[in-house]
């Protein structure tokens, strides 16, 4: 069946509505998209949509944004495509903006505390569960176990940074792909898809002017903010750090916590472990990107290490240029591209390295979960450990019978509330 043309003002309305309404991780938002765009409203074919997705996957940075920018400009062009990423992230921004000053403004009362225990506690859970499953889908080969089992090893006794830890296991991919093939899941995913027609915008000049605007928008802002408040001050260092956040994000949001939390917490202390896994708890309860966290790491950091006579206007600030250095580079990495995406189609390489790189994140992901859980219980005392501890393991049960992550969450704060009241001192 031939895909429906849309006009652009009904792609608009279509691209705000899916920015409210994208709850429930990647995984959820591919696959509203996929039951929207290609099923209900016929206007992306199943095998563009797939190849699409395939080659995000490949990509730093959010998959699902990446994938609506993707499809937004096969419909409408290039202002399709920035539409169609701006509209996915700005609704859960704002949310999390507002959630993050409620945070640092109302935080310390009992019940409030209390409510960001039983988020905590329920992020716990959330990991745990994600470590499971990524590994049952990915650690399929003795190889991939082993390259999981080096990643957790290099993080957690080593302390490697992460980008290093990205480029290590991509090469052991390439390896494996260029030697021992064998050592690898096969992957079928693009057996089979019907080709993408070419466009007329497959053209050097035109990627490369596109590219070059990219590059000049993301940068120039950034650079005049270091030449107005100095290479100093705390909203330039975030600029800094997160455009570089932004080029090793392999992996989603999960994988590269480690990372941010190594550098936000312990190196630039802008807040606390504790404060990280409130702000992935917003995140988690929120529409839109779940990388959308490090926008919470940029205004609580502003807040708390203010630029300004103003912690408000500093946490804003943080925000926005946080929200500035993640996202921009997602249209460099995809818009450019988009005409000769196609052709990608067969590039076993691309696979294997991230093949290696996947498998690697999963042990990063369960450090993630044992350095977050240290510092949780370690924060703590014996009640509220106990509370802690009953709320992340019915989490964990209640997802892996299938339960939704929108009321899960919620159910936890309500505990952690009367628990604020009730268990005041832990």
């Amino acid at each position: 069946m031939n895909p429906v043309s849309p006009t652009f003002a009904q792609a608009l309305r279509f691209w705000w509505k899916l920015g409210w309404i994208s709850f429930g991780g990647p995984a959820g938002q591919i696959a509203l998209m996929h039951s929207e765009l290609v099923e209900r409203r016929r206007w992306v074919d199943e095998g563009a949509f797939l190849h699409g997705l395939n080659y995000c996957m490949l990509l730093p940075g959010p998959e699902a944004m990446q994938l609506a920018t993707y499809l937004g400009w096969r419909l409408h062009g290039l202002r399709g495509g920035i539409a169609a990423g701006a509209l996915f992230v700005l609704p859960g921004a704002l949310l999390i903006a507002l959630l993050s000053w409620l945070y640092v403004r109302y935080g310390t009362l009992p019940a409030v505390a209390g409510v960001l225990l039983g988020l905590q506690a329920a992020v716990l859970g959330i990991i745990a569960h994600a470590v499971a499953r990524i590994g049952r889908r990915v650690l399929k080969t003795p190889f991939a176990f082993a390259v999981a089992l080096a990643a957790l090893f290099a993080v957690a006794v080593l302390s490697l940074p992460f980008p290093a830890i990205v480029v290590g296991a991509g090469l052991l991919g390439l390896a494996a792909g260029r030697w021992r093939r064998d050592w690898l899941p096969q992957d079928t995913a693009h057996a089979g898809l019907p080709p993408v027609p070419a466009t007329q915008d497959a053209r050097r000049g035109w990627a490369l002017r596109v590219a070059l605007a990219c590059l000049l928008l993301w940068w120039l802002p950034l650079l005049a903010l270091g030449g107005w408040l100095g290479a100093g001050s705390t909203a330039f260092a975030q600029a800094l750090f997160f455009s570089k956040a932004a080029l090793i994000t392999f992996g989603g949001a999960y994988a590269v916590l480690p990372y941010v939390a190594q550098q936000a917490v312990q190196t630039q202390q802008w807040l606390t472990a504790e404060q990280m896994l409130v702000g992935l708890g917003l995140a988690e309860t929120t529409p839109g990107p779940l990388i959308l966290v490090l926008e919470f790491v940029g205004f609580v950091g502003g807040w708390q290490q203010p630029d300004f006579a103003s912690p408000l206007a500093a946490a804003l600030l943080g925000a926005a240029v946080t929200l500035w250095a993640t996202f921009l580079p997602c249209f460099l990495f995809v818009l450019p591209a988009a005409p000769w995406i196609e052709r990608l189609r067969d590039w076993p390489l691309a696979s294997a390295a991230l093949g290696g790189i996947t498998a690697a994140v999963v042990g990063v992901i369960a450090n993630l979960a044992l350095w977050f859980g240290w510092h949780l219980f370690a924060a703590n005392g014996i009640g509220r450990q106990a509370l802690i501890a009953t709320l992340a393991l019915a989490t964990l049960g209640a997802l892996v019978r299938g339960r939704s992550v929108l009321w899960l969450v919620p159910a936890c704060a309500a505990i952690g509330a009367l628990a604020g009241v009730w268990l005041p001192g832990g």
